[in-house]
């Protein structure tokens, strides 16, 4: 059996930047063990499979070579940009459904916008292993599906170093760590970066599934409902975002950087 696959750079307009993400199209779904070595063989931090419903409309699961997950922004993205760019499809809109429910993407120039689930944070407690893996502590700490940790300042978000043994220690899936603070640039209002705990990726370089909880946290402290955000990264990463009710708008571009075909043997 041959299988299409491609990889793309998401949220960048520039090969080796962005969050790489492998996509699969698939004819009919293949067991979960399948997808989950396909997955550990790409190697990345996500790995998407799609399948086609109707004419619009898609099934979008998302494998990290650990297990599936239940949101991935950057692997959507990327899959958008397949059936997009690369698979002949005539319309301007795609729609996946998925484990978090339905997500549209839009194509609108040359960016892609995803409309993505909200998931505003509660007010939490920090374990223990991640409190002690932090060499600066945060002001402020919320939970969704991911821990949200917010700094006083962009310095702080850039001097973290986690004690990555020791985080490996906890077991969130399928969530993750975000840090966030305010900007120092005008033009962009909060940065980021964001850890994974015992995955093969530990942190990962542009996740737009975070925006689902960092867009309403800050919505509401900077009263605005469109902010531009920067996640801090080797590969660096732009997001236009906006909330919109109880959906959180994400708009990035994404740049296709290999195509092939994998081999099973059956």
């Amino acid at each position: 059996m041959q299988i299409p696959i491609y990889q793309i750079d998401a949220f960048s307009n520039e090969i080796f930047k962005g969050n790489p993400a492998a996509v699969c199209p698939l004819n009919s779904w293949l067991d979960d063990t399948t997808l989950k070595r396909i997955a550990q063989e790409n190697n990345l931090s996500e790995t998407a499979y799609f399948t086609k419903e109707d004419e619009t409309t898609f099934n979008l699961r998302w494998f990290t070579p650990e297990y599936e997950i239940d949101l991935c922004g950057h692997a959507t993205l990327a899959t958008a940009h397949v059936i997009l760019n690369e698979l002949n499809y005539k319309g301007d809109t795609v729609n996946f459904k998925t484990l978090s429910g339905l997500i549209s993407v839009k194509k609108e120039d040359d960016f892609l916008i995803l409309n993505l689930p909200c998931r505003p944070g509660k007010v939490s407690e920090l374990p223990e292993i991640i409190e002690d893996s932090l060499n600066i502590q945060p002001q402020e700490i919320y939970k969704a599906r991911d821990y949200l940790l917010v700094y006083p300042s962009e310095d702080d978000v850039k001097a973290i170093h986690p004690n990555i043994a020791l985080l490996n220690q906890i077991n969130l899936n399928p969530g993750g760590i975000i840090i966030t603070a305010p900007s120092n640039d005008n033009d962009i209002d909060f940065v980021t970066r964001f850890f994974t705990p015992q995955a093969t990726i530990f942190e990962d370089p542009a996740t737009g599934s975070a925006h689902c909880t960092l867009v309403p946290y800050w919505a509401k402290r900077l009263n605005k409902i469109t902010l531009n955000a920067f996640q801090h990264s080797k590969r660096t990463a732009k997001f236009k975002c906006s909330l919109d009710n109880d959906r959180v708008i994400v708009k990035g571009q994404a740049v296709t950087y290999l195509k092939g075909e994998i081999y099973l043997p059956f």
